[in-house]
């Protein structure tokens, strides 16, 4: 049988850090929110959470790859919400976002989790950030305190 390595959802022994978008603060909070008291369910104190807000989530890749980098997280969860309009600048700001984050955390060595709402409407927006089909943000914390375990056994 092959060895299996899966991490859990136990609290870290360091800090993490949350980077979040002001644009669309009213979905983007409740994104916060469910991270925060997400970490704090399986605990995490306050004071192991940085949060660093940016205008929008196009800046959100370069202060995830800064904390990141700075050798201070165990993790980075990024919080945004991109929602489509008339044209098709969503779509150029979601790839730059999706490739940034990714590449922040490969460089790193970091976990960068993924917690940018990439939705069609307003109404799709809210039922991911604590409606009905969740909240985007506290699967994100779920994520992170499960990659934070897991990379501590592949070491």
């Amino acid at each position: 049988m092959p060895r299996v390595f899966e991490g859990n959802l136990t609290p870290p022994s360091g800090s993490l850090a949350i980077v979040v978008s002001r644009y669309n603060e009213s979905i983007t909070s409740n994104l916060l929110e469910g991270a925060v008291s997400t970490l704090a369910e399986h605990g995490v104190a306050d004071e192991a959470i940085d949060v660093a807000w940016v205008p929008g989530a196009f800046e959100i890749p370069l202060a995830a790859d800064q904390m990141a980098r700075s050798g201070r997280y165990q993790a980075v969860l990024c919080l945004g919400a991109v929602i489509r309009g008339e044209t098709t600048h969503d779509q150029h700001i979601n790839r730059a976002v999706s490739l940034g984050l990714t590449q922040a955390g490969l460089e790193a060595g970091v976990p960068v989790l993924f917690g940018i709402l990439t939705c069609d409407t307003l109404e799709q927006a809210i039922q991911r950030s604590g409606g009905n089909v969740g909240n985007k943000g506290r699967e994100c914390a779920l994520a992170a305190l499960e990659m934070i375990s897991l990379l501590a056994r592949l070491e």
